[in-house]
């Protein structure tokens, strides 16, 4: 199921470009367009769902199955000193997009962002990020 109003589903339907680092019969995986930190991705399921509340069981396990996997790719390559995964349900608790993802955030001791409440977004230049996922680039 998509949602033609959806940026995720655009995004996942390669109408809008993305920096995919990951890629299966269920998910793809992106750069964030405002990363937090170098190497922060959303984990996107290809089926819409708007939140938790309403993905499926079996997608969900899936999802989080890919996050472990990812982080442990993520951290031997970024050379992160910590990992966040962070799923938000609902504006209050700062769902911006309502499809359901993941987001994947490398920690680096001395970042800037310390709270991911609250954080501002990092600045990387277009060959940054290329570079970036160019390097996390994972087969299924």
């Amino acid at each position: 199921m998509r949602d033609e109003n959806c940026i995720f589903c655009k995004i996942i339907a390669g109408e809008i470009p993305s920096r995919t680092i990951y890629e299966d019969e269920d998910f793809k995986v992106i750069l964030d367009a405002n990363p937090a930190s170098k190497g922060h991705a959303l984990i996107l399921p290809k089926e819409h769902c708007a939140n938790i509340y309403e993905i499926s069981e079996e997608l969900l396990s899936k999802a989080v199955k890919l996050a472990k996997k990812l982080a442990a790719h993520m951290t031997k390559l970024l050379n992160c000193d910590g990992f966040n995964l962070l799923q938000n349900n609902g504006e209050v608790a700062g769902q911006t997009v309502f499809h359901f993802h993941m987001h994947l955030i490398p920690r680096y001791v001395g970042m800037k962002n310390k709270d991911l409440l609250n954080w501002t977004h990092e600045e990387f230049t277009d060959s940054e990020q290329d570079e970036i996922c160019e390097k996390l680039k994972m087969n299924s």
